[in-house]
């Protein structure tokens, strides 16, 4: 069976945690789509983690750990936190790398400084990991894949050329920064040509033959509904598809493969970067539940950034789901909000007068204004609670509320960081 596991919202939902415990099951997980632009928590035996390219099912020794062709591949930045893991005593992964995934350049990262640089009080709050100008090369049909690596080097000293006489047109007239050197890029091909040998293979054809041996695969998403390009806050978004469907193409496996998706949302919402955040709370009340959020606190696991803070948002969940094709729902970080004596929810958004419950395109959304429900808090800490029907009345009432605004079922609820720490609901 294939399995995707993504993201509801604006990312930081706790996707790597659901991934991480899932992946006791599986038997091989796929990144399918972003760059190391976003992180994932992950905490089991080994420690605390923060990953960036590996699939969040690295930890497991049963596992293939597999960067499918949908994927921004900088394999320096791959490379190194393989060793980081190993480094602290996690067995070496079994990873496999799609010959037909494209590589992150060293140009593109300087690119994604050099036009955040430019925009000013404009820009897109990037991670500056070079994303944005590596997808636009790999439309525009010059970025470089794994498997020219392995062609003819003249075919490939052309290109290198040819790449390299556009993007100095760019960096001398446009950033007025200094010029590309094609032999030093050609160089750069070549040492990721060593690194990414032992590990290159046709993915889309070693996934088919797994799935027809019944294997148990994950699709593991990056970010979240609302930073898809098509369906996200546009332009405050990322540049790859971080729907569940997209699984199918970044991966390359068939869509009827993926037989259930498993959307994560946060109890809470937060958000790194800019665009539009409707229920986005501020002050002393923010700075609060920033404090006591995730696992030492809610602040980008790549930038360190600290997240901007909300409440739960039905409107966004019950899109982000929809979008998202959901079969099962995973409720985490629940446990953080024990402090709070009422805990208020987003139901609606108030756009000139008018209340709705859809989730607008982006210039309607600058201008909604929350609609909150107001529910009791249940006071107390709920780590530990294995069974559902032991938690507070309240904290169940929450869950249910959330479930019946959302229209989908909430199968899971996280309440703590680690592993185990899962409460398994039948719907």
């Amino acid at each position: 069976m294939i399995k995707a596991v993504v993201g509801a919202n604006w990312g930081d939902e706790g996707k790597g945690k659901i991934t991480d415990m899932l992946g006791k099951e599986a038997d091989i997980i796929v990144r399918f789509q972003g760059g190391a632009n976003a992180g994932h928590t992950i905490i089991n035996d080994y420690g605390k983690f923060a990953l960036h390219t590996l699939p969040s099912g690295v930890f497991y020794d049963h596992t293939t750990s597999v960067i499918g062709n949908g994927v921004a591949l900088n394999i320096p930045v791959l490379f190194k936190e393989i060793q980081s893991i190993v480094d602290r005593g996690v067995p070496m992964p079994a990873i496999k790398v799609s010959d037909r995934a494209q590589m992150v350049m060293s140009y593109h990262v300087l690119f994604d400084q050099y036009e955040e640089e430019r925009l000013g009080g404009k820009s897109f709050g990037s991670t500056k990991s070079g994303i944005a100008p590596f997808y636009s090369d790999k439309y525009a049909k010059i970025g470089f894949q794994v498997s020219e690596l392995f062609g003819e080097e003249e075919e490939l000293r052309d290109k290198v050329a040819r790449v390299c006489e556009t993007k100095n047109v760019m960096l001398e007239h446009l950033y007025h920064k200094p010029l590309l050197d094609p032999e030093k890029i050609f160089e750069e091909l070549m040492s990721y040509r060593e690194m990414v040998a032992p590990y290159a293979c046709d993915v889309s054809s070693f996934l088919w033959n797994a799935w027809k041996e019944g294997k148990e695969i994950l699709l593991e998403g990056q970010l979240g509904t609302l930073k898809d390009p098509d369906h996200g806050i546009y332009p405050m978004v990322t540049s790859s598809s971080t729907l569940a469907a997209y699984g199918a193409i970044g991966a390359g496996v068939p869509p009827y493969a993926i037989e259930k998706v498993i959307t994560v949302c946060k109890a809470y919402s937060s958000a790194v970067g800019a665009g539009a955040f409707v229920s986005e709370i501020f002050g002393e009340e923010a700075d609060e539940l920033r404090r006591r959020g995730g696992d030492g606190g809610e602040f980008g696991a790549t930038t360190g950034r600290p997240r901007r803070m909300g409440w739960f948002d039905c409107v966004a969940s019950k899109y982000g789901c929809r979008l998202q094709g959901t079969t099962d729902v995973a409720f985490t970080v629940l446990d953080v909000l024990g402090y709070l004596d009422e805990i208020p929810v987003c139901v609606g958004y108030d756009i000139d007068g008018q209340v709705t419950t859809e989730f607008p395109v982006t210039h309607l959304l600058e201008k909604a204004k929350p609609v909150l429900k107001v529910l009791p808090g249940w006071k107390c800490d709920i780590r530990g609670i294995k069974n559902y029907e032991e938690l507070p009345e309240n904290c169940r009432k929450y869950i249910e509320f959330v479930e019946e605004q959302i229209g989908f079922p909430i199968t899971m609820v996280s309440n703590g960081p680690g592993r185990n720490d899962i409460i398994y609901r039948n719907k």
